[in-house]
């Protein structure tokens, strides 16, 4: 069936049919231009006859498959109404204006199809609206209960054709011809994924470089007088160095902080790239829309008075953000303390805050915006360098997922720091960290202290996650200045006995062992250092030692292949040898570069002039217990990223269909038992009536839908393992195979289940399968609100594992994000 593009695909609904805002998303396309996505409204009537007339003769004709006929802008108008269910349009705007259209219409006999269009403005072909635009109905239809969506192409729309083919999904082509039908089946491939996240890490990078990489930047709110928010915008881009123009915009002052001044946006010499915001909350609005007019590519609004003021704020700031993405802007704030970039000379300090960090190898995305002011001046006391900082603010666009892309290719990054209050999209996040994790480390900070989801989370993506801020800089400035150590074995050199056994406690608790010392380690050292010193680990080098004993120690312990780290403590009575002696540790650490050194020195704190030289630097911090955390999380980090990457593998023998079927006519609520045991049979799991007296272990799995982070499975041995000793572990899914290998063995149980203690195990092979299809289960139907799995038999190696009891809830379907 072939309709025109301004035709209604059906009848308006009678009833007022929910809006599904849901739907309502940014969108970035292959050239970093912003879009806004939205279902289209009965209120877009006239922008759609409006969008119809814009449209050329060849791009009707390719919608139309044949001779054009315009309709009657009734019948355009007719098309605005939809019931979001049967029939859903999406609508792509630039502006207030339509410039892409896609929609679908199910089929009656065939609920699982449906008839797919997509009309895009010819001046904003070849942009990448069709792309995007696919990926999003996909996905909304999916949510719907739609398998495949139907097109038909005339044979030389060769740029829908490419769209089709290129999307990963898997696509049927009916025989040649003048027309060819398409079936896209849109289940989320692992291609299609893939497609779709290097599509959107090009267009978030080019979306980016205006903010970042700034040619000019205009300052609206600019003040004469010095200590206010305007006037310091613009004097520390004056400070920093900025290389672009300077526009300050003020309609009362001709000179500000030295710099020119202009009355208004529309009257400075160029549109600038960057316009930083600092007026009234109310005010707000209108200057963006003036930045849209002129072509303002990236708006950073420092200005208070939004989403902290209550539900009106949030709406503002929500509207703010939509009318930015719909206009081609990116949007840092609001209620940010502005950006910073030393990296690749941009020497952007777009910031009113009175510290500013010295260039350096850290970038850090922060979304509270009073909190950034403390962290730049903990990061200039700690001599730590920056590459980037951003203050996302309440983060209504731009995000830290869309940082980590940016820093994930930037040269001049290599540790990023994350200060994360909420996730707007975890399931983003995670996949966008799993990807940047592996090369460079991504150290973040959580309010939360018993939050099992956000654990799960960060352990899944190979996140350091510290519990203060003094903490996440402690192991930045390890990871920024030395290698992460390639085990978790640490020697430890002191001068002073009760430091060091500190040092020794802290190490345990860090995940960290005091390395036994080799034979001729120990040999060395007593030959080298005083009589009374003790070579066993902690080396004890006595209060007299000299710079040569530390050098001599340290090379020692650093030779010896038992060895990954050291930290080396030194607390003199008098401190006038510090610097022969800090010289000493850097002789040594220069000539062991694989190994990380790390320092507790004079009770100082960061980068000290002492243990500096050149690019060489050794940490020092004001505690040896800091110092052993750091060095702990860098080992875990390290035995991370070692690991083989986890892959979600394809099961056989699950039947997705009849699972659907089986859940269509249900509602909200329990399932019956005799439909649960079904549903787990269709993702063959194995489910019998009576767990059996055999030997074996009894386990529970337990689903629970996290209303941020989705489905969070629960796994550990019932009885008093779950119960008295909170022996559970907890992964997010979708799961790889590493996660699920990584889950049971995470339990201080596990030694029961592989056999180490207590008989003969249990058959984890088959155990680590029946995670992984409930993984599945819980992605394929997003239906399912709760599970509960238990007890699930464990038996030993061989012989399996089976589910005797299930409890299923349902909730009303939810949409999932975009593939």
């Amino acid at each position: 069936m072939t309709r025109h593009p301004e035709a209604p695909a059906s009848p308006a609904s009678p009833a007022s049919p929910e809006y599904p805002e849901d739907l309502e998303q940014p969108g970035l396309v292959r050239t970093g231009r912003s879009t806004f996505i939205r279902p289209i409204r009965p209120d877009d009537a006239d922008r759609l006859v409006d969008f119809v007339g814009r449209l050329s003769r060849a791009t009707l004709a390719f919608r139309s498959l044949g001779p054009v006929v315009r309709a009657r802008d009734e019948v355009i108008r007719r098309g605005a109404h939809v019931d979001y269910l049967n029939e859903l349009a999406l609508v792509a705007l630039a502006g207030d204006d339509i410039v892409g259209l896609v929609r679908y219409l199910r089929d009656a006999q065939r609920p699982d199809h449906a008839e797919v269009t997509f009309t895009i403005r010819d001046d904003h072909q070849s942009e990448g609206f069709g792309r995007l635009l696919l990926e999003h109905i996909a996905a909304a239809a999916r949510d719907r209960g739609i398998r495949v969506l139907e097109a038909d192409l005339l044979a030389d729309n060769v740029r829908m054709i490419n769209v089709f083919l290129g999307s990963g999904y898997r696509v049927e082509t009916g025989p040649p011809g003048q027309i060819i039908h398409f079936d896209i089946a849109i289940d989320p491939q692992a291609e299609a994924v893939a497609r779709a996240e290097r599509r959107e890490h090009t267009a978030v990078r080019r979306s980016l470089r205006p903010l970042l990489e700034p040619r000019s930047v205009a300052v609206v709110g600019a003040n004469r007088s010095p200590l206010t928010i305007g006037h310091e915008l613009v004097a520390n881009l004056l400070r920093g160095g900025f290389p672009g123009g300077v526009f300050p915009v003020n309609p009362h002052a001709d000179e500000i902080a030295g710099a020119r001044a202009y009355p208004s946006i529309r009257e400075l010499p160029e549109p600038p790239d960057l316009v930083l915001v600092a007026v009234r909350a109310e005010a707000v609005p209108g200057v963006v829309r003036e930045c849209a007019e002129v072509g303002v590519k990236a708006v950073v609004v420092v200005s208070t008075g939004f989403g902290e003021t209550g539900p009106a704020g949030r709406a503002a700031e929500l509207e703010l953000a939509r009318f930015a993405r719909a206009s081609g802007m990116r949007l840092v704030g609001p209620n940010c303390m502005g950006v910073v970039n030393t990296s690749s000379g941009a020497r952007l300090a777009a910031t009113f805050s009175p510290a500013l960090p010295a260039p350096g190898r850290v970038a850090m995305s922060s979304q509270s915006g009073p909190l950034g002011l403390t962290v730049l001046d903990l990061a200039r006391r700690l001599r730590l360098g920056f590459s980037g900082f951003v203050s996302v603010g309440h983060s209504v666009d731009v995000s830290t997922n869309d940082l980590l892309q940016w820093w994930d290719e930037d040269p001049g990054t290599s540790v990023i720091l994350l200060h994360v209050e909420h996730f707007g999209d975890p399931r983003r996040f995670a996949r966008i960290a799993r990807r940047v994790a592996p090369r460079k480390p991504i150290v973040a900070v959580h309010p939360g202290h018993a939050d099992t989801a956000v654990d799960s989370l960060f352990a899944q993506s190979g996140v350091i996650r510290t519990r203060s801020l003094q903490e996440l800089f402690d192991v930045a400035l390890l990871l920024s200045h030395q290698p992460p150590p390639p085990g978790n074995r640490v020697a430890v050199l002191t001068n002073a006995g009760g430091p060091a056994a500190l040092t020794v406690g802290a190490c345990a608790a860090s995940g960290l062992r005091v390395a036994t010392l080799g034979d001729r380690t120990r040999q060395t050292l007593r030959s080298a250092l005083a009589p009374q010193a003790e070579v066993a680990n902690p080396v004890d080098l006595t209060p007299m030692a000299t710079a040569a004993h530390y050098r001599q120690a340290l090379d020692a312990v650093l030779a010896d292949d038992e060895v990954d780290a050291a930290i080396v403590l030194f607390m003199p009575p008098l401190a006038d040898k510090a610097d022969e002696v800090a010289s000493a540790i850097l002789d040594a650490a220069s000539a062991q570069p694989s190994k990380p050194v790390v320092t507790s020195f004079l009770g100082g704190a960061g980068v000290a002039d002492l243990l500096r030289r050149g690019e060489l630097v050794v940490p020092t911090y004001a505690f040896p217990e800091s110092a052993a955390a750091s060095l702990g999380h860098a080992a875990a980090y390290e035995a991370w990223r070692s690991r083989p990457a986890g892959f979600v593998p394809d099961l056989d023998g699950i039947d997705t269909d009849r699972a659907r079927a089986l859940l269509a006519g249900l509602s909200a609520g329990a399932v019956p038992a005799s439909v649960a045991r079904e549903l787990l049979e269709c993702y063959g799991i194995d489910v019998r009536d009576e767990a059996g007296s055999g030997p074996g272990r009894d386990a529970f799995l337990r689903v629970d839908a996290d209303p941020v982070f989705g489905p969070v499975v629960a796994f550990g041995l019932t009885g008093d393992y779950a119960d008295l000793m909170a022996d559970v572990a907890y992964r997010v899914t979708p799961l790889s195979d590493r996660d699920a290998r990584e889950m049971i063995r995470s339990l201080r149980a596990a030694p029961l289940l592989d056999g180490r203690v207590g008989g003969r195990g249990v058959d984890l092979a088959a155990l680590e399968e029946t995670v992984l299809r409930i993984s599945a289960m819980v992605e394929d139907l997003p239906e399912i609100e709760a599970m509960d799995l238990r007890p699930i038999r464990l038996s030993p190696p061989g012989e399996g594992v089976a589910v005797t009891r299930a409890e299923i809830r349902l909730c009303e379907p939810k949409s999932r994000e975009a593939v």
